[in-house]
């Protein structure tokens, strides 16, 4: 059965005539004729019945015609709903970045772009980076803020900005005048950070390798508490700069410019198949503008 066959019932039925009906839709009679009777033979059944006045549609006609104005509305509005992906900004996306990074990252980026593109659903997915990867490259997540990503084939990845993994203290804590004082500070402890972070890890372990180990080590599950308890001055925490730096400025420091930390650099990722509608294009364009607009650490 042809959607356009079915016009041509809703035109007969609108029309009562198989000649106006061909004039209103452009085309001969004999093809309007052709496709009722294919219709016909189809559904096994009569759907019009010829008189001197015209045509009237049968029982089985008229359910016919109400069963075709369902359907061709829903294809209308179908392809409405299409072409609104491809040429308008709206749909639905998935954003996903670690929870930390979101917590500074979002807050801005959220205000404007929901209030410029309305018609856009914007549901946000947490993770590691490497999961936020994973969840990229499975489709479940479209646009990815990562950082420091391992390239992979199927992956695009812009770079955004960067960020490193510092020690911090409460501003409340007396400075550490000179490096060997902030080393002294890291040697007592308690030093806090999240154990499950890659570059925490990395970050000890450079201390112990240059002999500066902490005696004193607080594993946590992940930087916000890290960052907290840091803020109530229990200790040095090792934190990112612009975690350190969101929601409560001026409370932490850096110990000193002079200690080991290591570089980060935030990327957006996303599968190079990914399906470029107007939504998706809009996401990144704005996620790409955002990011570059924040200020350098």
């Amino acid at each position: 059965m042809h959607l356009t066959h079915l016009r041509y019932v809703q035109a007969i039925a609108r029309h009562k005539s198989l000649s106006a009906a061909a004039r209103a839709l452009g085309i001969s009679q004999p093809t309007l004729t052709g496709a009722v009777k294919s219709l016909e033979e189809e559904l096994r059944t009569t759907i019009v019945l010829r008189g001197r006045d015209g045509v009237r549609l049968t029982v089985a006609g008229e359910a016919l015609v109400r069963h075709a104005g369902e359907i061709l509305a829903t294809v209308e509005r179908m392809e409405q709903d299409i072409r609104g992906l491809e040429d308008n900004a709206q749909g639905r996306l998935v954003l996903g970045c670690h929870e930390s990074l979101g917590a500074y990252f979002l807050p801005g980026f959220m205000r404007g772009f929901m209030s410029a593109y309305a018609g856009i659903e914007l549901t946000l997915w947490n993770g590691t980076s490497s999961a936020v990867r994973d969840a990229v490259l499975s489709r479940d997540v479209h646009y990815g803020l990562l950082v420091n990503p391992i390239s992979h084939p199927d992956l695009v990845l812009v770079k955004l900005f960067h960020d490193a993994m510092d020690f911090f203290v409460c501003v409340d804590e007396p400075p550490a005048a000179t490096l060997p004082a902030a080393v002294e500070r890291v040697r007592q402890g308690p030093l806090i950070y999240a154990g499950r972070v890659t570059q925490c890890q990395e970050l000890i372990q450079r201390l112990s390798a240059d002999d500066t180990p902490a005696t004193r080590l607080l594993s946590c599950g992940d930087l916000e508490l890290v960052k907290s308890l840091t803020l109530a001055g229990l200790g040095v925490g090792v934190i990112p700069r612009r975690v350190a730096g969101y929601g409560h400025p001026g409370r932490l420091r850096r110990l000193h410019p002079e200690l080991p930390n290591i570089p980060d650099t935030i990327y957006l990722a996303w599968r190079s198949d990914l399906h470029r509608t107007a939504a998706a294009l809009r996401l990144k364009e704005s996620l790409v503008e955002y990011a570059r607009s924040l200020p350098d650490l």
